[in-house]
């Protein structure tokens, strides 16, 4: 992103997930309150990437038979589930998964925009939220 130190605060964590607003007790909501009040970021962005495996996780949940942490952790995506099993049922493999990866970033947004404090600065006109996706590959 041709950043310096100290340009971006990043969150970063097994499937950009974020919370709605008071469904965790994670760090994810004290750091964007804190990047959005103590800091005065202007712009947040969801990143999903490309081959994500929490993404794959959450289409094919028999593979994360040992790892309940994570299977419960992806509960924070079950929109996500739900719009890519209702809405793409003909996808397989890859094209289900570049689904996944897609709606989820928009799914994280609308939960961005539980946070009170967001939705305020966003009728304001003081943050912008982006939804960006990742291409590892190139």
């Amino acid at each position: 992103m041709q950043t310096q130190p100290g340009d971006l605060f990043v969150l970063r964590n097994a499937g950009n997930l974020i919370p709605p607003y008071g469904a965790s007790n994670g760090g994810e909501g004290a750091t964007v309150e804190y990047a959005i009040s103590a800091l005065d970021v202007k712009h947040a962005l969801v990143m999903g990437h490309s081959n994500c495996g929490a993404m794959k996780g959450l289409i094919h949940p028999e593979s994360l038979a040992d790892m309940p942490l994570v299977s419960e952790w992806l509960r924070h995506a079950d929109a996500t589930r739900r719009i890519v099993d209702e809405c793409y049922p003909d996808l397989k493999d890859d094209d289900l998964l570049n689904a996944a990866i897609k709606e989820n970033v928009l799914v994280q947004l609308d939960n961005l925009r539980t946070y009170p404090k967001v939705a305020a600065l966003m009728a304001k006109g003081a943050l912008t939220l982006h939804g960006w996706i990742y291409e590892i590959e190139n």
